[in-house]
């Protein structure tokens, strides 16, 4: 007799999915506003206020976060694509997110392209949260930030559901109930 399998969930679209399209949006739409109101208001390593442990400070960032690998824009643009893309791929592998991965990838497609968008129009990422001796970010940067950060507790708080079904052992052949059994002959 064979054992019906458990159906698995169905994976969620990202595209059909709103958590993620409204956090990708936010994130989004906050940096990019943020970004054109410093880029308005501050010349280049002007800060507002001039000192303090916190401050708006307009910075060009060829890098990555924390200022590394400085003048890889090219390079750097075709990694972010990849990201975007693998992303999407690591999402659609997580069967029945839950609320936190669905808003944490939002949150880190929204960062992921706010920053893409800048290298490719600008040639540079546009920094201005100055925070004391931390280098200087935005809100891209933050959004990509807590979104690891979340997908981070999710998977180490939550470990996959392969590796627990690895730990159990199979599950015997069930035997028919008695009175149910067909007699032969």
């Amino acid at each position: 007799m064979e054992v019906a399998e458990r159906p698995r969930p169905a994976k969620r679209s990202l595209f059909t999915d709103p958590i993620p399209w409204l956090l990708l949006g936010l994130s989004l739409g906050l940096d990019q506003l943020t970004k054109a109101l410093v880029v308005e208001n501050l010349l280049r390593g002007e800060s507002w206020p001039d000192e303090g442990f916190f401050r708006f400070t307009h910075a060009w960032n060829t890098g990555t976060a924390f200022s590394l690998f400085q003048d890889q824009s090219d390079i750097l643009t075709w990694v972010s694509i990849g990201a975007v893309i693998a992303l999407y791929f690591v999402y659609r592998s997580v069967d029945s997110p839950t609320i936190w991965v669905r808003m944490a990838f939002g949150l880190l497609i929204g960062g992921a392209f706010g920053n893409l968008i800048d290298r490719i129009r600008l040639g540079h990422v546009t920094d201005f949260i100055d925070v004391g001796p931390w280098p200087i970010f935005n809100i891209a940067d933050s959004s990509i930030v807590v979104g690891i950060f979340v997908l981070f507790l999710f998977f180490w708080m939550n470990p996959s559901e392969d590796k627990s079904k690895k730990d159990q052992p199979d599950p015997e052949p069930s035997s028919p109930a008695p009175g149910n059994q067909q007699e032969t002959g």
